[in-house]
């Protein structure tokens, strides 16, 4: 997958001139977040669940190093294979060679949203292996060639009349029709027949179970449990900060998952596997890989404060929340991850300085932080991170704003506090800024603030200012 967060300003305003994705965002979240809240309702102390939650993810970032290891000994002691891999080039390598050595012509996915981060399909699709994702919304926004424009409904925007299209095209759809069921059904038997001959599937992991060596997958569709159930081999990619402390704890964070993915008390299924199948058993892989992919995550593990990021559950309850997002949606963000859960991680896995406009396109106004499951303060990560990207970082890949730059919002900050000072500047702006103004308001700045003002308008100033006006008032009456 293509980045473009460093396009995030250039693809905002593309998306804002999306008559039916603006009108497609004033619908959908309202009713999104009214199921979620009819989800937590259901639950005999909602704020205290969430608390709870909220500690056992920072107990499990607190002992990380201590969990990953009790896993990975309990998961070898129940016959995984268990691979260790330092960034996405690896953990992708180290698919590809399995899947050239086991003879895989192609894969089945199951959602994945850390295969998405590693861009796992287009490497396997470069070395001839063909991939097919099978979570209905992953399978159009793979044949359309998009990112998910939500981490639960990847798909949930394209309009029925282009799915139509697109499964007469790839499906073998016979009779074009825009019934959901029919279609549901169509790209069912095409997917079905990929699962009678797999050869390798390939899944993410929601979560891991320290205590059981147990990991556990969440879906609707049923697709992830073919997948890790009918072909041989089976893969599961875990990003390392999925581990939970124990199965105690994984229920409980079970109930919140879903009730902030889709308002459900459980999703329709709930899959757990502790290892390859056995001798008896029927169904199930005959090898069972578990990839641990770092990707970055040990470095932002370094940072107490950025390392509250990496409780992300992934339920994607932030994004339906935002202002930002439920204005332009998820292809702005130029990557896997969207809304405050995209603001909070790219900046950290891809550098402050290819996510500048992400972690600034936010009112702070903490609606993401309140709906939260886990606890994650995102105003204040946002403003941890334009913080270290003015004093620049070079761990964070910053290297400081430009000293003009600094200097003129220190003298801002002292002017702002000096009446005397601030209405000078005030009168020698005015002239400067409203030669600039369309309509009433500024639309473009040049010289060295004009970056800044690049994605931002403001009111044109007024002619006079209140004293000027008061004092001719008082003037015409005397």
């Amino acid at each position: 997958m293509e980045i473009k967060t460093d396009q995030f300003t250039e693809l905002a305003k593309k998306e804002l001139k999306n008559e039916r994705s603006r009108l497609f965002l004033k619908l959908i979240p309202p009713v999104m977040n009214a199921k979620r809240e009819a989800g937590m309702a259901s639950l005999p102390d909602s704020p205290a669940a969430m608390a709870y939650g909220a500690a056992i993810r920072a107990e499990a970032l607190a002992r990380l190093p201590e969990l990953l290891e009790e896993f990975e000994k309990k998961a070898l002691a129940n016959g995984m294979k268990v691979v260790w891999t330092r960034d996405a080039k690896e953990a992708n390598e180290f698919i590809k060679k399995l899947a050239k050595e086991k003879g895989v012509q192609y894969v089945t996915k199951g959602k994945s949203m850390v295969t998405e981060e590693t861009a796992l399909n287009e490497l396997l699709e470069k070395n001839g292996i063909e991939v097919w994702e099978t979570d209905l919304g992953e399978f159009i926004a793979q044949q359309l060639h998009r990112p998910p424009f939500h981490i639960v409904g990847p798909a949930i925007n394209v309009p029925v009349e282009e799915v139509r299209d697109l499964f007469m095209e790839k499906t073998g759809l016979k009779e074009p029709t825009l019934d959901p069921v029919q279609l549901g059904y169509a790209a069912r038997l095409f997917l079905r027949d990929k699962f009678h001959h797999v050869q390798m599937g390939i899944t993410g992991v929601n979560m891991a179970v320290a205590e059981t060596g147990t990991i556990i997958n969440v879906e609707n569709e049923g697709n992830i449990r073919f997948t890790k159930s009918s072909p041989p081999v089976q893969v599961s990619v875990m990003s390392l900060e999925k581990v939970i402390p124990t199965m105690k704890d994984a229920l409980h964070m079970l109930r919140l998952l879903c009730r902030s993915c889709t308002g459900q008390r459980l999703s329709v299924y709930i899959s757990m596997d502790s290892g390859p199948k056995k001798r008896e058993e029927i169904d199930g892989p005959e090898e069972l890989y578990l990839v641990i992919v770092d990707n970055g995550r040990s470095k932002i593990y370094q940072d107490r404060k950025a390392r509250e990021a990496l409780r992300c559950i992934r339920c994607g309850a932030c994004l339906v929340a935002c202002p930002v997002w439920r204005q332009i949606g998820g292809y702005a963000y130029g990557w896997a991850y969207s809304g405050p859960m995209g603001q909070v991680l790219n900046p950290m896995l891809l550098g402050l300085d290819k996510t500048q406009d992400l972690y600034r396109a936010s009112t702070l106004c903490g609606a993401c932080k309140s709906l939260c499951p886990v606890g994650i303060d995102h105003p204040s990560l946002f403003l941890y991170y334009r913080s270290k990207d003015v004093l620049g970082d070079p761990g964070f890949k910053s290297v400081g704003r430009p000293w003009m730059e600094r200097q003129f919002f220190k003298m801002w900050s002292w002017a702002s506090s000096t009446p005397w000072a601030w209405n000078v500047g005030v009168r020698m702006a005015r002239p400067i800024m409203n030669k600039n103004a369309r309509d009433g308001v500024v639309r473009k700045a040049t010289g060295p603030f004009g970056g800044w003002f690049r994605s931002r308008d403001i009111p044109a100033m007024a002619g006079d200012t209140f004293h000027d006006r008061w004092k001719n008032k008082l003037k015409k009456k005397g």
